[in-house]
C-alpha cells in the first residue's frame, strides 16, 4: 500500500514539474519561433486573417507572397482537421504587410488551450495588432440559416478550458483579462457600415463555442439557445481570450453551413460543412478583403 501511494505521488509530482516546465519555458518558445519566421519571411504584418476551411480571403489580392508550412516552424501546433491546410501566407495587400493562417488549430484535435494560441503570441511579436478571424458553425437562432454570415458581437465559453491559464500569471501586471470589449465595437461598426454599403445581408449574434469533436444533441442545442447563443462551433473562443490578453482587435465572421441539431433535417456531416463553405467563399473572401482594407487604412 505505502508502495502504491508513493507512486502515485511520484506521478502526480512528476506531472505537475512537467506542465510548470513546459509553461516556464512558453515565452522562450514563441520567441524562437518569432525569430525563425524573422529569418523566413522580410515582413512585420499588423493584421492576421485566420480564415476557416474552404475560404480565400485576399489571396488573390495579394502580392509578394510568402507561405511557411505550420511543421516547419518550431513548436507550432500541426494542423489535422480537414479542409485545414495548416499554412501561415506572408504578403502584402494595399501595398501593407498582413498575414493569413490558412487553417486553423483545433482543441480537439489533441492540442491543449495553450497549443491553439501559441501561434497568436507569435505572430503578435512580429507586429500584428488587429485580428480577422472566419468559422463554421451551426445555427441555433431560428433566424439563421444556410449560407448567412453572422457578425460575432460576443462568445460563451462552454469548453471548460481557458487558453491563458498558467500564461497570464507569468506576466506581473496583467493577469486579469478585461473581455467587455471582446469583439472590437470598432471593427463591428465598420463591418456593418461595409456590408451596408455592399449589399451584404450581414447578421449578427452571439457565438458559443464546444470542445467537439461532435455535433451537439438537440437536448444540448436547447440549452444552448436557453443561454442566449446564437450559434455553436468548435473554436474562435481560446483564440479571443488570446488576442484581447495581448490587446489585438478581434473582427470576427461566423459561416452559418448548417441549421443545429434540432432544427435539423437529417444526419450532419462534415461534409455538408465544406460543401456550405464553398459555396459562402466568394461571398465571404468579399467581405473580409474589404474589411482588412479598411482595418489597414485606419491604422
Amino acid at each position: 500500500m505505502k508502495i502504491f501511494i508513493s507512486l502515485i505521488c511520484f506521478l502526480t509530482f512528476s506531472f505537475s514539474a512537467f506542465t510548470e516546465d513546459n509553461f516556464d519555458a512558453y515565452f522562450e518558445k514563441v520567441e524562437t519561433s518569432a525569430s525563425y519566421l524573422k529569418q523566413q519571411v522580410d515582413a512585420a504584418p499588423t493584421l492576421l486573417i485566420v480564415l476557416t476551411a474552404g475560404v480565400k480571403g485576399p489571396l488573390d489580392e495579394m502580392t509578394n507572397i510568402v507561405e511557411i508550412d505550420s511543421k516547419d516552424i518550431p513548436f507550432f501546433p500541426t494542423a489535422r482537421a480537414q479542409g485545414h491546410a495548416g499554412k501561415l501566407i506572408f504578403g502584402k495587400l494595399d501595398d501593407q504587410d498582413i498575414v493569413l493562417m490558412q487553417g486553423r488549430y483545433h482543441y480537439y484535435e489533441g492540442n491543449s488551450p495553450q497549443d491553439v494560441v501559441f501561434p497568436y503570441f507569435v505572430l503578435n511579436t512580429l507586429g500584428v495588432q488587429s485580428v480577422i478571424t472566419l468559422n463554421a458553425v451551426g445555427g441555433i437562432s431560428e433566424a439563421l440559416n444556410p449560407g448567412d454570415i453572422m457578425l460575432v458581437t460576443d462568445h460563451i465559453n462552454c469548453m471548460s478550458e481557458n487558453s491563458l491559464r498558467a500564461l497570464s500569471v507569468q506576466f506581473p501586471e496583467k493577469q486579469f483579462v478585461d473581455m467587455t470589449d471582446a469583439y472590437s465595437f470598432e471593427y463591428q461598426n465598420l463591418a456593418k457600415n461595409i456590408s451596408y454599403q455592399n449589399d451584404f445581408n450581414l447578421k449578427e449574434g452571439i457565438y458559443l463555442a464546444t470542445q467537439g469533436p461532435n455535433y451537439e444533441t438537440k437536448q444540448e442545442v436547447k440549452m444552448f439557445r436557453a443561454f442566449g447563443a446564437d450559434a455553436v462551433g468548435m473554436s474562435t473562443v481560446f483564440e479571443v481570450l488570446a488576442c484581447n490578453f495581448l490587446k489585438m482587435k478581434v473582427l470576427a465572421f461566423s459561416c452559418i453551413c448548417n441549421k443545429a441539431a434540432d432544427l435539423h433535417e437529417g444526419t450532419m456531416s462534415h461534409e455538408e460543412v465544406l460543401e456550405a463553405l464553398n459555396q459562402m467563399s466568394p461571398k465571404l473572401s468579399k467581405l473580409t478583403t474589404i474589411c482588412a482594407k479598411e482595418i489597414l487604412k485606419n491604422r
